[in-house]
Order: structure tokens, then sequence, then C-alpha cells
């Protein structure tokens, strides 16, 4: 399927990307709401629009055009000791 000359794998780059964009954007507008009823509603459409990043994130997965390698259990566990140590 071609979308205006794009192949798939391109078009889906360009979801993914803009699905970035997008969701900073709205953490950016919920963090700068001046009211407890605007944030909620900038917080529903930023988890929203996490939920359609990780739908396209996932099937580009599958398709193998963003694969991602499983971190090793050692080098998990070293972030989280930098991580916990840098708050304490």
């Amino acid at each position: 399927m071609s979308h205006q000359g794009m192949k798939d794998k391109e078009w889906m780059q360009d979801v993914l990307s803009s699905q970035k964009l997008i969701t900073s954007n709205y953490n950016t507008f919920a963090n700068e709401c001046a009211t407890p009823e605007l944030r909620q509603d900038m917080l529903s459409l930023l988890h929203e629009e996490h939920d359609i990043q990780a739908e396209v994130f996932d099937e580009m997965n599958t398709r193998g055009w963003y694969p991602t390698t499983p971190a090793e259990q050692q080098k998990i566990e070293q972030a989280k000791q930098k991580f916990m140590n840098s708050f304490m």
C-alpha cells in the first residue's frame, strides 16, 4: 500500500514521529493548565495519544521496522541503582 509516494515503513515512521511530538506538546499543556478540570482534560488526551503511539510502535516492532533488544539484567540493575542514587 502506498501513501502519496511513501512506502508503508516511511509512513509509519512519520506517524510515530508525529505521535512523539504530540505527546510532548500535550505534556507541556498539562503542566501549564490553570484549572484542575482543564489539567484533567489534557491528561486524558495525553493518555490517549500515548496509547496511539504505543500501537504504532508495537506495529512497527512487529514488522521488524523498529527492533528492540532486551536489556541485560545487569544493565537494568545498574540503571535502577543510578536512578535511586540520584534521588538520595
